[in-house]
């Protein structure tokens, strides 16, 4: 099945509001703040709670797209741009991160900082226009599709004073996050069990400070009438980076793989916090009529006997990606602190 991007051209933006539940029980853990905790806030229709944060779901949508076991991308992506970071010498030499995996993507202290330099003045050699007069947005983005297409979407900021004075940024082109409405406080708690001695006495004075005995705790927990997985795509955005329309394609597709892949998967956000689509797969756009998120084999096609995809997105991939000059690449950093 083809999917029809001409849907999109007369829209700036792609809106979906996706129905979720619990997949087990009524109960959920949202995330936390340090000296907040549960973000919880009123609207004009009752009390509400911010689940997972904007900041917290990119991480989420980047972690759909690798592979913990090879630790490259997953199979249907391999030839997309990133950095990949290696620790070691010669034939010690071993994973460590990568712009997909780390929070600040491109903008990695284990990229930037490192005392192998190598790829760092590759970069700002490419950047080096930029360094006075406004930055032109067309130069930032064909040289971040070239070394990690990831910092187009999620945005990226190379906060280094060696590049262009730090003023290279990209705001996220796709934002997500989770709210719940109607939502009710689940009071419980627990206790941790020390069978050796549930007094902590026997360790002295303070023992039950450190650990010892036994030591109850609470625990709030939330119910919610409604749980919603908010997403939106900057169609504007994107389009105003200037890219050739296959590069601009890509970041689009790219987009809808990675929220397609997060709601396909577990949703296993924490370990009392699992969600599952409240409507089965089918997920329409709020905003373009007649647009649905695509399905992932829509999106990367399957794969035949010589391991090559028939999917537009892994098509785009394979013809953006090689050696020559401006081609999406892997770069290699080797960390040295």
């Amino acid at each position: 099945m083809s999917i029809d991007l001409n849907k999109l051209n007369d829209h700036h933006d792609l809106l979906f509001e996706i129905p979720l539940k619990n997949r087990q029980g009524h109960r959920f853990q949202p995330t936390g703040f340090p000296d907040l905790g549960a973000a919880e806030f009123d609207t004009p229709t009752g009390r509400s709670l911010l689940v997972e944060s904007a900041q917290s779901m990119a991480n989420r949508l980047e972690a759909v797209c690798w592979d913990e076991s090879t630790n490259d991308l997953v199979e249907e992506l391999r030839g997309l741009s990133y950095v990949k970071v290696e620790i070691g010498e010669h034939e010690s030499k071993k994973y460590l991160t990568s712009s997909v995996t780390d929070s600040h993507r491109l903008n990695s202290p284990y990229i930037l900082e490192s005392k192998d330099q190598t790829f760092f003045k590759t970069l700002q050699a490419e950047l080096g226009a930029l360094e006075k007069g406004p930055i032109d947005r067309r130069v930032l983005a064909k040289s971040l599709l070239k070394y990690d297409a990831g910092s187009l979407v999620h945005g990226v900021f190379l906060a280094k004073e060696q590049l262009a004075g730090g003023r290279l940024r990209v705001t996220r082109a796709l934002t997500a996050f989770i709210e719940a409405d109607g939502v009710k406080v689940a009071a419980s708690g627990g206790s941790k069990q020390d069978h050796v001695d549930p007094t902590g006495k026997a360790y002295g004075q303070g023992g039950a400070g450190k650990g010892f005995g036994h030591v109850p705790f609470p625990r709030d927990e939330f119910t919610a009438e409604k749980i919603t997985l908010y997403a939106s795509l900057d169609l504007g955005q994107i389009r105003g980076y200037g890219l050739v329309d296959d590069a601009t394609n890509l970041l689009i597709l790219l987009a809808l793989f990675k929220l397609r892949a997060f709601v396909d998967s577990p949703m296993r956000l924490r370990t009392a916090c699992t969600f599952e689509l409240e409507k089965g797969c089918e997920v329409a756009s709020t905003n373009v009529e007649g647009f649905k998120l695509p399905k992932r084999e829509d999106l990367v096609g399957t794969k035949d006997g010589n391991g090559k995809w028939s999917g537009e997105l892994p098509r785009l991939i394979a013809k953006l990606a090689g050696e020559e000059d401006d081609k999406m690449c892997v770069s290699t950093v080797t960390f040295k602190a």
